[in-house]
């Protein structure tokens, strides 16, 4: 921890991708809940950010759009705390899915992600003390979801981004976190037949982890337990995803 910079939620302006439902949604209400002086709620239809509270900001955001990050970023220039969470899943397993339907989660779990960090990174660079980015990531990053493949491949390509960027930030003092639940009860996983945590407690749990300023946040008991046997052997952990 010594020499890196560690984001305090309290009075941080924050910006969450992806905020009209589930986890967004959830993140929100957190940052709020934790103290945060303003926080931008992106999604690509701002009609659906539901909020009253008057330091919430809905803001029109489709990070496959360069010219809408480019607008954003005008718009949103005191962001010093960027929570990409924005993803989808598209394609299944590998054999089966389309070249489209996997291009379409690259195209926003890996390029959107990026693109989104590189829109908003003269933004973080001006952020007084230090500015930190949170991308949300999936358990899958670290093991590949044989009936989620195309989806775990695009999340396993985020956090080798997320990794690559981290050395070229902290010259800049923005940190790079990266956060892997587990299965959360939204609509993405409606349908998978396994335990779910509720996104209020992944969200809270997520900047829990901002706080202590983990570089890596493992936000719920699946993920502590799978991130613990990731630690221990990642092919133990690349078997015991293949049998789920």
């Amino acid at each position: 921890m010594k020499g890196r910079y560690v984001m305090k939620i309290q009075g941080s302006v924050a910006l969450v991708t992806g905020s009209n439902r589930g986890l967004g949604k959830a993140l929100v209400s957190a940052l709020l809940e934790a103290g945060a002086a303003k926080v931008y709620a992106a999604a690509r239809d701002v009609s659906k950010v539901t909020s009253s509270d008057p330091r919430v900001v809905p803001l029109a955001l489709d990070t496959s759009k360069p010219e809408q990050i480019a607008a954003a970023a005008r718009a949103a220039g005191d962001v010093t705390l960027l929570i990409n969470n924005a993803g989808v899943s598209t394609s299944a397993n590998v054999l089966t899915a389309s070249q489209g339907a996997m291009e379409t989660d690259f195209r926003t779990n890996v390029f959107g992600t990026l693109a989104v960090v590189k829109g908003f990174l003269p933004v973080l660079e001006r952020a007084p003390g230090g500015a930190t980015i949170v991308n949300v990531l999936s358990l899958a990053s670290l093991g590949s979801f044989p009936a989620l493949g195309g989806y775990s491949a695009s999340k396993a390509a985020s956090y080798s981004i997320t990794q690559a960027l981290r050395p070229e930030l902290r010259g800049k003092r923005i940190e790079i976190l990266a956060a892997f639940p587990g299965p959360i009860d939204t609509d993405m996983v409606k349908d998978l037949p396994i335990p779910k945590t509720s996104p209020a407690d992944v969200a809270s749990a997520v900047l829990a982890g901002v706080a202590r300023g983990e570089e890596d946040i493992f936000p719920d008991p699946m993920a502590q337990q799978m991130g613990a046997l990731w630690s221990k052997s990642p092919k133990e952990y690349e078997r015991a995803f293949a049998s789920m």
